[in-house]
This record gives structure tokens, sequence and C-alpha cells, in this order.
């Protein structure tokens, strides 16, 4: 496989983030959804709707989400809604909560662990897709990012209770008493990953944002503060690349912070979601960084 080219651009405004999208090149056809991180309530370091707007706007289309397995704001169809309108997603988008009729079956014929995945039902509405993920730490993943974006944000709350069982349940209470091998759990993200870019391959884009970088991620209702300073904004066809890059760039950093941000992800074995995603083959790690600074 080729490597991928993956744009990088250190100024994080609204606007560049427009910039970033032109610079792909890549036109996003029909109905488009637009997947982001509505955040727990509570979360401070959740990318706020109007730091999205123009390039929601520009895009068009409707904004995505599904229900959450753990107890919060998320994890009905009627509380996400207000909370969605509560941080001020439906003041300037449409709003879709994707599972609020149930899921639909993706099939993972190849999947290391998984060989289906249960998605949002509303997804087969949209023709393309446009993922915008907050690059940051997570308490079980290790990092969030484009790959997290794809598996376990797209992923209904039935799915997404069965991701993190390893395929034991998709029901959300009973997910939580009895976890799988961590590394088994990470193979299981790559593999829902990998049914929902193969669904849209060819027609969908993924950005992440590398800012508000705590150690925590966007779903915990009392996260840490950001720990490391704002790196920028990168964007890519290919979300294992993507992912490899930022984690690259945290990685060379010079800033003290780092030290706590990759004890995170290596305490929890983080890379291993993207060695697994790799080795499905949608995706890859070796790419070129372009600035278009």
């Amino acid at each position: 496989m080729e490597k991928a080219k993956v744009l990088f651009t250190k100024t994080l405004t609204p606007e560049r983030v427009v910039d970033i999208y032109k610079a792909l090149g890549v036109e996003l056809k029909g109905n488009i959804g637009i997947k982001v991180h509505s955040g727990e309530e509570g979360n401070q370091n959740y990318l706020r709707p109007e730091f999205l707007k123009p390039v929601i706007d520009y895009v068009g289309g409707t904004v995505i989400e599904c229900n959450t397995a753990y107890s919060g704001k998320r994890n009905t169809t009627k509380k996400h809604q207000r909370l969605m309108d509560r941080h001020g997603w439906t003041k300037y988008f449409a709003v879709d909560i994707m599972d609020e009729e149930g899921y639909e079956e993706l099939p993972i014929p190849n999947g290391k662990v998984l060989k289906k995945d249960y998605v949002g039902k509303h997804l087969s509405r949209y023709d393309s897709i446009l993922v915008l993920s907050h690059f940051k730490g997570h308490p079980m993943g290790g990092y969030g990012g484009a790959l997290k974006q794809l598996s376990i944000g797209f992923a209904s709350s039935e799915g997404k209770a069965y991701i993190h069982s390893a395929g034991r349940t998709k029901n959300q209470y009973l997910v939580w008493m009895k976890l799988p091998p961590q590394d088994m759990f990470l193979e299981c993200m790559a593999d829902a990953a990998s049914a929902v870019h193969k669904k849209f391959e060819g027609k969908i884009v993924y950005i992440n944002m590398m800012c508000n970088m705590s150690v925590d991620c966007d779903c915990c209702a009392v996260a840490e503060d950001p720990c490391l300073k704002d790196i920028g904004i990168l964007a890519s066809t290919d979300p294992v690349a993507l992912d490899q890059a930022c984690i690259d760039l945290v990685q060379k950093s010079k800033d003290p912070g780092k030290d706590h941000f990759m004890e995170r992800v290596n305490s929890r074995h983080g890379i291993h979601t993207i060695e697994a995603a790799s080795e499905l083959g949608f995706g890859t790690r070796e790419y070129e960084l372009i600035s278009i600074d």
C-alpha cells in the first residue's frame, strides 16, 4: 500500500478547518452526515458547535450522533437530544441521533474478533460522511481520534456494548460486568471502524483537531484539563494514517505535558488500535505529512 497523504496546519481556527477540507480535494455529495462528538454534560474540552460551524455550513448536511452505553446524559435518545439542545448543536444544525429507531447490522467478514457491527439505523440515510474528531486521550482506548469515531462513535448503544464486550452482549447495562482483555477490545474497535469505512469508501473524509488535549475523553463528565499545548488540524481520507500522524506529532513534541499524555496512551496500549486497523487493510500507517501553511 502506498503512503497516504495527511494534510496539516498549525493554525487552529474555524476557517482553517474549512481550508484543510478544501485542500483535500474530495467533494462529498448527496445526503451528507457530519459526525461530531456532542460532549458529555460537565465536560469542558469537547469541540464546540461554534468552532465547527463554518466547515459544517460549507459542506452542508446533518450532524449525526449515537447514544452511549454508559450512564450519563446521552444513553437514551430523549436525554441525548436535550443535551444537544443545551450544548448548542440544534441551534445551528439539523441533528440526527442515528439509533433513535434502533440499529442496522454491517458485516465484518475479515474481522479479528467481531464479524458484525451494529450502527445507528439512520446511517443508511447518508450517501457520504465527514468525520470531525477531537484528538485527545481516552480512559479505555488510550487515545481518541478518527478510528474511535468510526467504531464507538457510529455504533448504536447496543453496538457500543457489543464492541466493549468483544461480542458478548448488546445490553448497555450488562456490558460493564465483564470486560475482555484490553488488546481484544482494541481489536474490536478496529473491526468496527473497518465496517463503517468500507461502507463509505471513497465518500468519507476525516479531520482531526489536536486541541484541548486532555488524557480524558469528551465522554467524561469529569475530565482532566488539557496537558498539551494545541498542535493543529490534520485531514486525510485514510483514518489509520491520520491517527498515526497525530500520535507521531505528540511524540515529537517538546511540550513537557507529552509524557503524561503518552503514559495514558501507552498504559492502555492505545497504538494497538492503529496496528490492528492497518492489519485489516483499510488504511496504512505509512504517510506523507503535507503542510498547507
